[in-house]
């Protein structure tokens, strides 16, 4: 009989990262390069300057152990304005998170990474764009474009169930803007924005850990705690702060969660 002790949780951490554009999701990664971790990023967004900027400004000894791969599709312009030319994003990013292998990398299978390394999705906004644009060129004689959302949800929800899985044996965070949606009982909430309005308030049910980068006022914090917009938790609440900075937000929180990957010793040559 398996013991709770032995759950899979306690060795990996499944993390939703939200905020809105600006609010310091990417450039936030920085703390976890300088603790340590080995980050492998599947770059939807084309947007990682800020998180080079920052690890060459805190850790740059550390940069190498940044990998990532760019994935966004090609437009081209036609009578009927910008179409999608060849959509590939999508399907590209599932061959990387079933096996790190393009041109002269190849890093293995990521659900064999293990606890030193974290597999980043940045952004799942541009990911699930990059799902419809699939699903479209799947089924392009669709006569109800209700079937690409339907296709394109199923295949975003698949692929977090993937990665959040037992058998996903890695760190992973996905980071995600941030859709406001108002509720029938006049609520706003905030949930992390996907294809269409359905499938946002589905995917928190797949983390076990959901933190929200804020900018008020150019202060640029992590929040832990659950406030009116957002459901927000993790799994020692009674040892984690409310928020923290954004400079060290995310390897305060993984600290709290786990010890940081062990630093190789400097040998002093003699």
């Amino acid at each position: 009989m398996p013991s709770l002790s032995a759950h899979q949780s306690n060795d990996f951490t499944k993390l939703l990262l939200t905020g809105d554009s600006g609010s310091g999701k990417s450039g936030a990664l920085a703390s976890l390069v300088g603790a340590g971790y080995k980050l492998r990023v599947l770059d939807m967004d084309n947007g990682l300057d800020p998180l080079k900027t920052y690890v060459l400004k805190e850790c740059p000894a550390n940069i190498d152990n940044v990998e990532y791969r760019t994935l966004r599709d090609n437009y081209k312009t036609t009578a009927a304005g910008p179409k999608v030319d060849k959509p590939s994003a999508f399907v590209d990013a599932m061959k990387m998170l079933d096996h790190w292998k393009y041109a002269d990398t190849d890093l293995g299978k990521p659900c064999d990474w293990g606890p030193d390394t974290i597999c980043v999705l940045d952004s799942l906004s541009f990911f699930s764009d990059a799902a419809f644009n699939w699903a479209e060129s799947m089924n392009p004689g669709a006569k109800d474009p209700r079937q690409w959302f339907y296709a394109s949800q199923q295949a975003v929800e698949s692929a977090l169930a993937l990665l959040t899985s037992g058998s996903f044996r890695t760190n992973v965070i996905v980071c995600a803007h941030v859709r406001y949606t108002t509720g029938d009982d006049g609520r706003t909430r905030g949930y992390p924005n996907a294809i269409g309005s359905a499938l946002g308030p589905t995917i928190p049910r797949y983390f076990n850990h959901w933190a929200q980068c804020e900018n008020r006022a150019g202060n640029r914090t992590i929040q832990t705690a659950a406030t009116a917009l957002f459901d927000l938790k993790n799994t020692k609440p009674f040892e984690m702060g409310k928020s923290y900075p954004i400079s060290t937000g995310l390897a305060d929180f993984f600290g709290v969660l786990r010890n940081a990957p062990a630093k190789p010793k400097l040998v002093r040559k003699m």
